[in-house]
């Protein structure tokens, strides 16, 4: 066997292209024509300086096209904080109106030069997720819900943040408070129901874990509404599926009630379709109300009453973060923020 011998040329390995350096505030400098100092005012919204629009538009300019972003970091060892704004994601799941106060907020905040994350702590509650949001050393916390004590807020306030802002039914030492109290979404709902006519009321009491922040103070609004006046109220454990609806709606008949406050749309929305197709007549046999004037609510037939909630403002609340991180030293500011009112519609 003649064996055959193959030289392979020897050529060196292809080199990979050598990484593209990290554009700098210098290299906008250079590229606009103006200093360092006035990169930072232009990209960092300095309004204590008078730079001119011109310039303005050069220095955006040469960023973009150099694809500069400013290093967060860095500015945030300038201005000795950060310009985080932390809020805990909510452990349960939220519906159009919160998300709407969510996005209104987030823009506010944007507005005023704030950086917001959502931070998701599903298995961390109350001063034990303080500590896991103190570590990334926010300007500023918005915490949704109770659970968070002083001890979180001094944690918090330790590792540098300057405003803690707590959104629930009670204040914290040492922390401003939007006190949201939905005892009167029960007591608006129930008082309606009962100018109605209507004495034996059942009120939907949701099975979804965590959802008993909102739904038992409701339930209390609800029998603080009637109490004195001779009407029955009932609670109702109800999951937000079809079956366990479906399920409720056999034992109507049994259960007496003339009316029924569903917690909220779209709780609302799952038991009528469920009594209707028990042959339950709304509002005849059963007024139904829920709450959070869903738009999806007036398409319904018979169009769903229900308890309009008026949410802060997430302007008014971006303003309050803005001045306890100026202001950090302030005595803690509370506002009562929850309000309700019912819009009669055909369901009750």
């Amino acid at each position: 066997m003649r064996s055959v011998m193959v030289q392979i040329p020897n050529t060196p390995p292809s080199a990979s292209p050598a990484p593209r350096s990290v554009p700098t505030s210098a290299d906008v400098a250079r590229l606009a024509g103006v200093s360092r100092a006035t990169v930072s005012y232009v990209l960092n919204n300095t309004s204590a300086v008078r730079i001119s629009e011109a310039t303005r538009r050069r220095v955006h300019e040469a960023a973009r096209e150099l694809g500069y972003v400013p290093h967060a970091a860095a500015r945030s060892l300038r201005a000795g904080h950060s310009r985080m704004v932390l809020m805990p994601a909510p452990a349960i799941p939220v519906g159009p109106l919160y998300s709407a106060f969510i996005n209104e907020l987030q823009w506010a905040l944007g507005r005023l030069d704030y950086t917001v994350v959502q931070y998701g702590t599903v298995a961390l509650r109350g001063d034990e997720a303080a500590r896991a949001w103190a570590e990334l050393r926010p300007v500023a916390v918005l915490v949704p819900g109770a659970g968070l004590g002083p001890q979180g807020v001094d944690v918090l306030k330790r590792s540098g943040a300057r405003a803690v802002v707590t959104l629930g039914p009670e204040s914290v030492e040492g922390a401003h408070a939007l006190l949201m109290d939905h005892t009167a979404v029960g007591h608006a709902a129930a008082s309606h129901l009962h100018i109605r006519g209507r004495r034996r009321i059942g009120v939907v009491v949701p099975e979804e874990a965590g959802l008993e922040t909102f739904s038992r103070p409701r339930l209390e609004g609800a029998r603080a509404a009637l109490r004195g006046t001779g009407a029955e109220v009932t609670a109702l454990p109800l999951a937000y599926e079809e079956e366990s609806a479906t399920r409720l709606a056999a034992q109507w008949p049994d259960l007496g009630l003339d009316a029924v406050f569903a917690y909220n749309d779209e709780y609302a929305m799952l038991l009528m379709r469920a009594l209707q197709d028990a042959g339950v007549r709304i509002p005849e046999d059963t007024a139904v109300i829920g709450a959070d004037d869903l738009v999806l609510g007036r398409l319904l037939r018979p169009r769903l009453s229900t308890v309009h909630i008026d949410l802060p403002s997430g302007r008014d609340l971006a303003e309050l973060v803005d001045r306890a991180v100026r202001n950090p030293g302030a005595e803690p500011e509370t506002h009562a923020v929850l309000g309700a009112s019912v819009v009669h519609r055909e369901s009750s």
